[in-house]
């Protein structure tokens, strides 16, 4: 079911009807795009009219981040559960092993893609590639990539390149590659390949896997959680006030704003 979380489209689906509606797409050949949205790029659509846009078209928006699916949950949303992008690949490259699907891998360094082929391959046996290429291409070699995978025959293609490169890049190009099921995985490649851990299940629970990244790349992550997590908060917080007030004035028994008489 599709609702709205202040301003932008969220789909609520669980982790099970998520790749339902995958395994359709395979099966029927039909393209479905799938974005998740966490509570960084919820803050930079806020100020991005293109990345808006590109979530905003997207086939599923499914919540990513723990602090989505709180904020949603306070605004009343009957969001059912948190749909991790790393958690939903996994579950994806179990199924193309099972059932015959053939992925494609776009994005990453040329090391980290090779380890998270490598590991893939180990973890699913039986699982094949119809392809992959590293996001480190330039410019002028975008059509080369396009026509890779178009002759690649893939049922689905991952992309691990950042926000808005990959927006970007679907916004041009996903109706002319012919791959059914198409979904951003932002750094999952890396904790694929090992280069990144995730946070422990408890610490992952509590929502603080951004704490966690911080301590592991502090450096490159300390400032933008504390700009992007600030920032929510406060739009939440101002999204929380106006429904409260809202619901107060729509009470039974309430007296609507006007202007007052003295003596009257």
């Amino acid at each position: 079911m599709r609702a709205s979380f202040l301003g932008c489209p969220v789909d609520l689906l669980t982790m099970a009807e998520t790749i339902d509606l995958a395994r359709g797409a395979m099966r029927s050949r039909r393209r479905l795009q799938h974005v998740a949205l966490n509570v960084a790029k919820l803050v930079n659509m806020r100020s991005d009219a293109v990345l808006a846009a590109d979530v905003a078209n997207s086939d599923i928006v499914g919540i990513d981040g723990m602090g989505i699916l709180w904020g949603a949950r306070a605004l009343g949303l009957r969001a059912p559960s948190r749909v991790a992008g790393v958690d939903l690949l996994a579950e994806l490259l179990a199924t193309c092993a099972q059932e015959g699907f053939k992925p494609y891998f776009l994005g990453a360094t040329p090391a980290v893609l090779h380890k998270a082929l490598q590991a893939a391959c180990e973890r699913y046996p039986s699982l094949a590639f119809a392809g992959w290429h590293d996001g480190y291409f330039k410019r002028e070699e975008e059509d080369d990539v396009v026509r890779d995978i178009q002759s690649s025959g893939a049922d689905c293609l991952f992309i691990g390149m950042p926000t808005p490169r990959k927006e970007r890049f679907l916004a041009a190009h996903r109706d002319d590659l012919g791959v059914p099921f198409i979904m951003g995985v932002g750094g999952a490649f890396d904790v694929l390949a090992g280069s990144v851990r995730r946070a422990p299940v408890r610490i992952q629970k509590l929502g603080l896997e951004w704490l966690y990244r911080i301590y592991q790349e502090p450096g490159r992550m300390w400032w933008r959680y504390a700009k992007t997590n600030t920032l929510f908060a406060v739009v939440l917080a101002q999204a929380l006030v106006k429904q409260t007030f809202q619901h107060a004035l729509h009470a039974p028994g309430a007296v609507p704003p006007g202007p007052s008489r003295i003596g009257g």
